[in-house]
């Protein structure tokens, strides 16, 4: 990691109004989640599944530029490992062992699946020792509170995109469609060459 790469992710590098509306967005974003996780966790989860919305607050608003902050990182990135989560809790009843065990399985699965966000791991640690409600729940979890509070704070993050002097979610689309495609590339080639014969 060369240190022009590190300046370039960080919040030193962005203007005072583009840190002040990540601030703004990540307070938002984590209120809005903290409120909806509490209409459904109560007490006793809460703490757990706000450690892992913060983390992921502080990744999508802090280094927006990452590729840990992009859509399907924050959204797969807990959806797969709350999954796993669950599936670790009542594969053992082992806190240590199943919490171990989810960690380990979760990275795999980020890494496969192109979708590492390392909050993920708080996520699918709280799918194990969160409590009874959290477990209560099973693989509802996956959808409330997980996949809800990522939509929540990629909502607030591509809101606070638009603020931002390069905007860290338009940017792919529009590399996406100003570039043509391989395949696309590779057709004309061909073409070109069928002409030519």
């Amino acid at each position: 990691m060369s240190i022009q790469w590190y300046r370039l992710m960080a919040m030193k590098s962005m203007s005072g109004q583009e840190v002040a509306f990540s601030i703004v967005g990540a307070f938002i974003a984590t209120l809005l989640a903290s409120f909806f996780s509490n209409n459904i966790l109560e007490a006793e989860g809460l703490p757990m599944i706000l450690a892992s919305t913060g983390a992921s607050a502080m990744l999508i608003f802090g280094i927006p530029h990452s590729p840990v902050s992009q859509p399907w990182p924050i959204v797969g990135g807990h959806i797969i490992s709350a999954i796993i989560g669950v599936f670790s809790y009542q594969l053992t009843p082992n806190p240590i062992l199943a919490s171990s065990f989810a960690i380990g399985l979760a990275m795999f699965a980020m890494h496969y699946t192109g979708c590492m966000h390392p909050p993920g791991g708080a996520t699918a640690v709280t799918a194990v020792i969160g409590g009874a409600t959290v477990h209560d729940l099973g693989y509802y979890f996956v959808i409330v509170p997980v996949f809800f509070n990522s939509i929540i704070l990629l909502s607030v993050a591509m809101a606070v995109g638009t603020f931002r002097n390069d905007n860290p979610f338009a940017d792919s689309v529009l590399h996406d469609e100003s570039e043509p495609s391989k395949d696309s590339s590779a057709n004309n080639e061909l073409s070109n060459h069928s002409l030519k014969r």
